[in-house]
């Protein structure tokens, strides 16, 4: 079967998003697996937004692991707590980050890397993933792209 999104190029993020959710909705319909629904909704938003880097980490005992992703190479693991990744795991929520030179902690997977935003998933209130995105320009992501992306992981979650 054969998925091509459809967007309008000159439209707001917020009318780019609202145009997005519906046809991600479709796109995960029928398809159970985890993995392949991340490498989807990683590569829709990479096409979509242009993002530096778009892919998530799954929980595995005490650490994220890298899962499927569009961009370059990535860090393989992350502690619990620890950069955007681990502090949005722990803490449950979801996480801005301006000007990633000035968060505490901050793992530098890629120095290119200047803004990022990291949305927790849920199973029965337990973070199992969060996804992470990396913008190579310093203030990329509002409340906007929060909004949406956590209603993009809601789609993952159900």
């Amino acid at each position: 079967m054969s998925h091509t999104l459809h967007l309008t190029p000159t439209s707001s993020k917020e009318e780019t998003y609202r145009s997005l959710l519906p046809q991600l909705k479709a796109l995960l319909e029928g398809e159970s697996d985890t993995i392949a629904n991340f490498a989807n909704i990683s590569s829709a938003l990479k096409m979509t937004f242009g993002f530096f880097w778009v892919g998530f980490y799954i929980v595995k005992k005490d650490e994220l692991v890298l899962g499927p992703f569009q961009g370059t190479i990535a860090c393989t693991r992350i502690k619990y707590g620890k950069g955007v990744c681990g502090t949005a795991w722990k803490e449950k929520r979801t996480v801005i980050v301006e000007d990633v030179n000035q968060f505490p902690g901050h793992i530098a997977c890629d120095a290119a890397s200047q803004s990022e935003i990291v949305v927790p998933l849920f199973h029965h209130d337990e973070v199992i993933a969060v996804l992470d995105i990396d913008s190579e320009h310093l203030n990329h992501f509002d409340e906007t792209d929060a909004y949406y992306l956590q209603q993009i992981v809601k789609l993952l979650e159900s």
